[in-house]
């Protein structure tokens, strides 16, 4: 393994070397760039693009999806590759199901579309870690995102894996793939030139050198994330695109003019309004970037839904102010959550079609999204008979240094008597339990990390509740996202010392247990008390895209059949989970629901519409 190592060490050498020297798609055919404009062939394209997330739509919508791109008018599509989605434990990778992209990348060509890759490994994309795999973590040295190489080692590893996947669908080689973006955004971060040197030769040596190399920035962040031998393209939003690119003409007066992420939407955040943008400023400058005939890549074109617990989060680089993102990733898109056309699809359609005087396809037909009736749930089984082999530290250690990454960890230890309680590095919120009985909540979110407990007796035991809303996925605090608790705990300034800590993923509900778990914590209190798993079941007669309706509930997960369909919070402004008709069955359908808190209401509905800007719990 070291002899390997340094091999591949020195193939990387040579590759930094000799990157100046070596011309982009070597072979003549492909995409390159040319005084200021792309060819692709040898011809002149004009790149008009969408971006769109193969983890965020279901499989068997994906061709739906590409194919409303392809009669909006858009001949490109783009997407990121996410690390995490694929590597969940060290060197076990994933491609099948929901994580062939190499299939959604065929599917697209199929439809007509080029592809711009994104594969990262750094992506940002309102995603966990910026795509970064958390188990990166349990390496208490790591410093993401440079060149320390233990960063390095299975970044590399892990895009060779892919490139062997994707380089046969580089344009070259007959795919559909015209370009691959170097790094992400890196302007933004740091102006490590020896780490984007890196990034360029690991994407050579993966295999995906062999189609338009490229780096993606913000006007003023240019100068600090780009590669003297590579094009550049800026990213902005509405009202900015006449500044953007006279920045980048300053920049590289003889370079391409594209947008390589034009913010037609945005995303949302717990406890923040849902963010409707401008469709009429969109449109105009959308046909002012085409008149001119810059490419653009419009950012969403359909944004979908953030599977499982992978949303990300965003905050200052010290970590503060922090904001998770929902579940749904509608972004105020082209198509909506569900793949329909807003307003502004038919908006954008028609300036392509004006600007490049062409007759788009057709409209697909979409059927129309489905009501299920209210059903009702019945409290399962409590949290606390839920709680698997205890691991016993002297401190409370960070949820990556146990093999967790996502989900909930309990931290359990001994009070022999109340006092202000102290939870340094809590990452991201806690509900403090005491003898099983709800002290109260502390909040990442809000700032919080003190909490004045009370105990009944001597010697009672005390629990925190830890969940993880979401790994940073912006910023340099991407560093130091360990979660669960990093710091210690104190009782009036003393450490509190002795723990037990209970992992809790929530990859998939737990099977009923009636017995109550030898871990449950003393108390009076019903068996399902909260927190708790609730499960209920309906039939269909017929399936349908629909909604279902979360307010009523506190804080947690829902699984449908076996998906993890995501997070709901009552506080908003998301009160609905998207369901794909595909997840459904006629016939009988189960739900099960985890909350932290005691429903108002243990019943749900599906609704035809999604429920986005709802702040009903603050």
């Amino acid at each position: 393994m070291i002899r390997r190592s340094r091999i591949f060490q020195a193939t990387l050498t040579l590759l930094i070397l000799g990157a100046a020297a070596q011309a982009q798609v070597p072979h003549g055919r492909g995409l390159v760039a040319d005084s200021g404009r792309y060819l692709l062939d040898g011809k002149p394209f004009q790149i008009i693009s969408g971006e769109m997330h193969y983890a965020r739509v279901p499989r068997e919508y994906w061709r739906d999806r590409l194919r409303k791109a392809r009669t909006m008018g858009l001949n490109t599509i783009s997407t990121y590759v996410f690390w995490n989605f694929h590597e969940a434990t060290p060197g076990h990778y994933d491609f099948t199901g929901q994580r062939d992209v190499a299939e959604f990348i065929r599917i697209a060509g199929q439809e007509g579309l080029h592809v711009i890759l994104r594969p990262g490994p750094y992506v940002c994309a309102e995603w966990e870690l910026g795509g970064y795999p958390a188990w990166l973590l349990a390496d208490s040295a790591m410093v993401l995102r440079s060149t320390y190489p233990g960063f390095t080692a299975p970044a590399s590893r892990w895009l060779d894996t892919l490139g062997h996947r994707l380089e046969p669908l580089l344009w070259s080689h007959g795919g559909p793939i015209i370009a691959v973006q170097v790094e992400n955004e890196y302007g933004s971060f740091d102006r490590d030139t020896s780490y984007m040197r890196w990034q360029l030769a690991a994407l050579r040596h993966a295999g995906l050198g062999d189609a338009l190399l490229y780096t993606a920035d913000g006007p003023s962040q240019l100068p600090r994330g780009t590669l003297p031998d590579l094009p550049a393209v800026v990213n902005f939003g509405p009202g900015d695109a006449d500044s953007a690119f006279a920045h980048l003409a300053r920049f590289r007066p003889a370079g391409p003019r594209m947008s390589g992420e034009y913010w037609a939407g945005w995303f949302d955040q717990w406890g923040e309004r849902h963010n409707a943008t401008d469709p009429v400023r969109q449109e105009r400058e959308l046909g002012w970037m085409l008149a001119r005939g810059y490419s653009v890549n419009m950012y969403m074109f359909h944004g979908g839904s953030t599977p499982g617990l992978m949303n990300g989060a965003n905050s200052n680089s010290d970590g503060s102010h922090y904001r998770a993102q929902t579940s749904s990733y509608d972004y105020d898109a082209a198509l909506d959550e569900s793949g329909r056309p807003r307003a502004k699809y038919f908006a954008f359609r028609d300036t392509i079609a004006r600007y490049t005087n062409t007759t788009p396809p057709q409209f697909p037909a979409t059927d129309s999204a489905i009501t299920i009736p209210a059903f009702a749930f019945a409290p399962t089984q409590s949290l606390w008979s839920s709680l698997g082999t205890a691991h016993r530290m002297v401190d409370p250690k960070p949820m990556e240094a146990l093999g967790e990454s996502y989900g909930y960890i309990l931290y359990r230890t001994q009070l022999a008597r109340g006092g202000m309680l102290t939870i340094h590095g809590l990452r991201d919120y806690a509900q403090i339990y005491v003898d099983g009985v709800l002290a109260g909540t502390l909040e990442r979110r809000l700032a919080q990390d003190s909490l004045q407990v009370t105990t009944p007796r001597d010697g009672v035991t005390l629990d925190i509740l830890v969940e993880n809303t979401g790994r940073v996925n912006f910023t340099k605090a991407l560093r130091n996202e360990r979660k669960g608790i990093s710091g210690g705990v104190t009782l009036d300034g003393v450490p509190l010392h002795g723990w037990s800590a209970f992992t809790l993923p929530m990859l998939t509900p737990p099977r009923t247990n009636a017995s109550r778990s030898t871990n449950a914590p003393p108390s009076t209190k019903a068996p399902t008390q909260s927190p708790a798993f609730y499960h209920a079941a309906f039939t269909l007669n017929r399936t349908g895209d629909t909604f279902l309706d979360t307010r009523g509930w506190g804080k947690g997960i829902v699984w449908l059949n076996g998906h993890e369909l995501g997070r709901f919070w009552g506080i908003g402004p998301e009160q609905t989970l998207y369901v794909p008709a595909p997840w459904l069955r006629k016939g009988r359908n189960e739900v099960v629901v985890f909350d932290l808190m005691t429903p108002g209401d243990l019943t749900m509905q599906g609704l035809d519409h999604a429920i986005l800007d709802d702040m009903a719990g603050q």
